[in-house]
């Protein structure tokens, strides 16, 4: 049928006014996501091709990020992209983890805020297993302790409160075991302010 735009064959670019698909964006955000990786495009750049990418409609839209990327002579066909070299985080020590869960389960001890802020500083340096756990800890206690003394100013939150520490307690001890097993646990109902 005339004016009517087909589908292209093995090894031949789209004409630029056929719509894309759903795995056509998909395919040019991971050719985006290995040239960032490779260090291509800063960050500004990235999140530009990014959000371009995902909003295409057509072919037209996505061929220039994919040139932007190869250049105007070769450009991949839309196959399989590049592996992105994106280091893999080793698995944490038995110390790392077993300081990690410390970070948690101090809160048992009733010395909230110090524990995670103390692993923060200074295995937190070293260790970004330590310092994502002693992160999620820190946050939390936080809330807690915010959540403590902002409650009893009214009626219901002198009797919500011992029920929030004692849901903590628990909450600790499922984080700080958590920790030990190499989890990714995460509070619920937490302020993360400190990043």
């Amino acid at each position: 049928m005339a004016g009517v735009p087909t589908s292209p064959g093995p090894g031949q670019v789209p004409p630029a006014q056929l719509r894309v698909t759903n795995q056509d964006r998909e395919h040019v955000v991971e050719h985006v996501k290995a040239a960032y990786a490779e260090g291509r495009f800063d960050k500004f750049e990235f999140d530009d091709r990014l959000e371009r990418a995902m909003t295409a409609r057509s072919h037209g839209d996505l061929m220039p990020i994919m040139t932007e990327i190869y250049g105007t002579e070769v450009v991949p066909k839309l196959a399989t992209p590049p592996a992105v070299g994106v280091p893999r985080e080793r698995a944490p020590e038995s110390n790392e983890r077993l300081g990690a869960a410390l970070g948690h389960m101090v809160l048992l001890l009733g010395v909230p805020i110090v524990a995670p802020l103390i692993l923060l500083l200074t295995g937190g340096k070293t260790s970004p297993y330590i310092r994502r756990q002693a992160l999620e800890a820190l946050n939390f206690q936080i809330t807690l302790v915010g959540a403590s003394i902002l409650l009893p100013f009214t009626i219901i939150g002198i009797v919500l409160v011992p029920v929030i520490w004692v849901v903590a307690v628990i909450l600790a001890i499922v984080g700080g075991v958590s920790a030990l097993t190499e989890g990714n646990f995460r509070y619920p109902m937490t302020l993360r302010l400190v990043k």
